[in-house]
Order: C-alpha cells, then sequence, then structure tokens
C-alpha cells in the first residue's frame, strides 16, 4: 500500500470512530424548551454544568434586559428566549426576547402594549412576565397574560395572536405556562378567563375550550401523562383538586380531591402512572393513580378509589423533583423538604436559608436552588441536603425564576439581567 493510500485508510478509520462515539454518546445538547425542560420534570441527564460562579468565575455573559419578570429562559439550538415586562399600571409593556446563545446579545426584541395583570396591593409584581414561553423548533409561543398569547416564527415575526380575557380574577395574578401536545398548544389562562384552551399551533384556530371558576386561583402548569395503558392524561392541578382532562378534546375525564389549598401553585410530577402534587398556603401534598379505562369513560371523582397518601405540608409556590423514588423540593421560606413516595411520610427536613420562588432543578446527583436574594445553592441531593457550593452574583434584584440547562450551561434571570454560566 502507498502512504497517501495508507494515510486515507488511517483518515477513514478515525473518522468511523469518532462518529460511532458521538452517536453512541449521550446527548448533553438537549434543548430546554418549555418550563421546567422537555418533560417537565425539572430534570437534566447534563452533569457538566458548573457546580461554582461568580462575577469572576464561569461567567460566559451577562445580558441586561428591558424589564423584569418571575418567567424562565428557555433554549432552543444556538437560541435563549425569554419574556420581560417594564411599565406600571395602564402603561405596561410585555417583551419577548431572543439572545444569542454564544454571544449573550440580543437578536430581537417584540413588545406589546397592555395594562397590568399584578395582584392585590403589595404584589403587584406578580404575573407580569410570569409564563415561560415554549418552542417546538419551529415557532415561538409566548403566554402574556391579559395582552394574549403570540406565536412567533424564530426570526420573530408575528404569526398570529388570541385574546384570552382580562378578568384579572385571580389575588396575585397570573402564571401558568403554556405546553405543546401534537398540533396543540395549550394555554391555562385562569386569570383571564378562568379556562383552558387549546390552540392549533400552526393556525392559532381555538380547537377546545374548558372553563371552571377554580382555574382562577390556579397558577400551575399542567403535565401530559401517558399511563400503561396508553391513556392519555392532560392533569393540572387547582385548589383542592387534581384533574385529569382528555388532552384531545378539554373534557374532564377524573378528578380528585388534595389538601392543596388557597392557590396551586407547583406543578404537578408522574411516575408509573401515579401522580404527585404539592402545593397551597398551609400546604398539602398528594399520590394519585391515574383514572383506568372505566373512569376515564365516566369522569368520576377518583378520590377514595385511586388516593396511595394525602398528607398535610407542601410548597407554597416551587415545584419538586423526583429523585429514587423521593420528591425533594425547598419551599418559599428555604426549608429543603423530602418525602417517600411509596407512603407520603416525610423522610427530612433541613432548613436551608434563603427565600425561594424558583423550582428546583436536578443535575445528575446535584440540585441546584436559584433563591430570590442571597444566590444560588448546590446540594448533593439526598435526604441531608448536603450544601457543595453557594454561589452569588453583584445583582441586588429579585431572582424569582427557575434555571434552565442545555449543553454544559446553565441558565439564570433575575429582574435585571440574563446569565449564562459554564465551565471556563
Amino acid at each position: 500500500m502507498s502512504d497517501r493510500r495508507f494515510v486515507h485508510a488511517i483518515l477513514a478509520i478515525v473518522y468511523v470512530v469518532f462518529l460511532a462515539r458521538l452517536l453512541e454518546s449521550p446527548s448533553v445538547a438537549d434543548d430546554w424548551p418549555r418550563f421546567r425542560g422537555p418533560n417537565g420534570d425539572g430534570k437534566t441527564s447534563d452533569t457538566s454544568l458548573p457546580v461554582e460562579w461568580g462575577d469572576e468565575k464561569n461567567l460566559k455573559w451577562k445580558l441586561k434586559l428591558p424589564g423584569a419578570g418571575f418567567s424562565s429562559p428557555i433554549v432552543v439550538g444556538d437560541t435563549v428566549f425569554v419574556t420581560a415586562y417594564s411599565g406600571s399600571g395602564n402603561n405596561v409593556k410585555r417583551h419577548v426576547i431572543s439572545v444569542d446563545r454564544e454571544k449573550g446579545s440580543i437578536n430581537w426584541t417584540k413588545s406589546t402594549d397592555g395594562v397590568s395583570d399584578g395582584g392585590e396591593p403589595g404584589f403587584a409584581y406578580h404575573g407580569q412576565a410570569s409564563h415561560t414561553p415554549v418552542c417546538d423548533g419551529e415557532r415561538l409561543y409566548a403566554m402574556l397574560g391579559s395582552s394574549g398569547i403570540k406565536a412567533y416564527d424564530l426570526a420573530g415575526n408575528e404569526l398570529w395572536h388570541h385574546d384570552l380575557g382580562n378578568e384579572r380574577s385571580a389575588r396575585f395574578g397570573t402564571a401558568s405556562s403554556p405546553i405543546l401536545y401534537g398540533d396543540l398548544l395549550i394555554v391555562t389562562a385562569g386569570s383571564e378567563s378562568e379556562s383552558i384552551r387549546a390552540f392549533n399551533k400552526v393556525t392559532g384556530e381555538e380547537v377546545w375550550k374548558a372553563q371552571a371558576g377554580s382555574l382562577s386561583q390556579s397558577y400551575s402548569t399542567p403535565l401530559l401523562v401517558t399511563a400503561s395503558d396508553g391513556v392519555e392524561h392532560l392533569v393540572h392541578s387547582v385548589a383542592f383538586e387534581l384533574w385529569g382532562m382528555n388532552p384531545k378534546t378539554g373534557k374532564l375525564i377524573w378528578y380528585a380531591e388534595t389538601k392543596v389549598d388557597t392557590a396551586a401553585c407547583p406543578s404537578v410530577l408522574a411516575d408509573n402512572d401515579i401522580v404527585y402534587v404539592i402545593g397551597g398556603r398551609s400546604g398539602g401534598r398528594a399520590a394519585i393513580k391515574l383514572g383506568s379505562q372505566e373512569d376515564v369513560a365516566s369522569g368520576k371523582d377518583i378520590t377514595a378509589k385511586n388516593t396511595v397518601w394525602s398528607e398535610s405540608g407542601g410548597s407554597y409556590v416551587p415545584s419538586p423533583v423526583l429523585y429514587e423514588e423521593k420528591l425533594y423540593w425547598i419551599n418559599d421560606q428555604g426549608v429543603g423538604m423530602c418525602v417517600d413516595t411509596k407512603t407520603g411520610e416525610e423522610v427530612a427536613r433541613k432548613r436551608i436559608g434563603g427565600r425561594y420562588y424558583a423550582s428546583v432543578l436536578l443535575a445528575g446527583d446535584k440540585l441546584y436552588a436559584v433563591s430570590r436574594f442571597d444566590g444560588t445553592r448546590v446540594f448533593k441531593i439526598s435526604p441531608e441536603f448536603q450544601e457543595i457550593a453557594h454561589n452569588t452574583l453583584s445583582d441586588e434584584s429579585d431572582f424569582s425564576a427557575s434555571p434552565a440547562a442545555s449543553n454544559g450551561q446553565l441558565f439564570i434571570r433575575s429582574d435585571e439581567a440574563l446569565y449564562c454560566i459554564a465551565q471556563e
């Protein structure tokens, strides 16, 4: 064999080996296209996220935002999307922002005039830009409260817009994030019109609408669950009840009573046909088995039949994660909770410190918890909540958004800025 042919053969072998390893290796470049990630459960398999950071360490970029907000960033390909608001009263602007993931610069911003969706006095900042957008890779869907739901292409061109009402019936504004189901965009418009609606994601045509007064006190983002028998359930938490709906029609197919009182904020989780729900000011938690084919056909109350356990004690705003048959969360007052999923019994509680609205993020065996005013803590996930890092930035504004993770990068936002954290 000639030297040239030998070199070509070696290069071909190297390329094949490289390609095989690339295809076999687990991807950590997954998008984070909606609230709490691809599955809505606050989990990522990406174990390359930085554990420690600060103004001078592992901070890839910081971008000043045109306004404040509690909505979480999402990540699709080379773009980060986030919403914000500015102004107050009858002069509110809601902003949808596209950010270059590599450079940390704004690609485009689209602004909409509106009025305040804030809650009662003292909580006017709630609900103004609290809905996390969702993206299907071709279109971005942004819930803007009383300014409606808007669809954009990824270049920022508005594709369609739907008004959702302006009843402003919720005590603390509005917050539930939209989700995608096949060709449907599902939107909870609790404060706007006490409804859940589904739109054709391409045309914007309304496909179904379900109304109930109890939706006015629900800030939770619904979850799509496919049961082991193949039945699809749109599961949603409202005050004192957990609902199972048909995602194709919006029909209520079952419900179960819970101890989630006052307001339902945290998102639900599901595993092996069991739905876990926490929430309420006083706090409650429950495990409910999904309704059977018989239940689905009748739309009945399955509380007595399907409640695995129901206990007092939960979380008012932050959502939990599920890890090795245990639920973990850090509540608003900075108390870490660990609960056994089989019994509902409290395994451990630990005072962490700080105040929290953001939901925890689980990356491998590490738990990331973003506090409102006291930085981000990283824990080795266990009932002991072993703290391995406490990271702060020179930003004294409110960090109430849940973090996003993709391809070794962590994205967090405050009322002032969007941050990309990455290993140097």
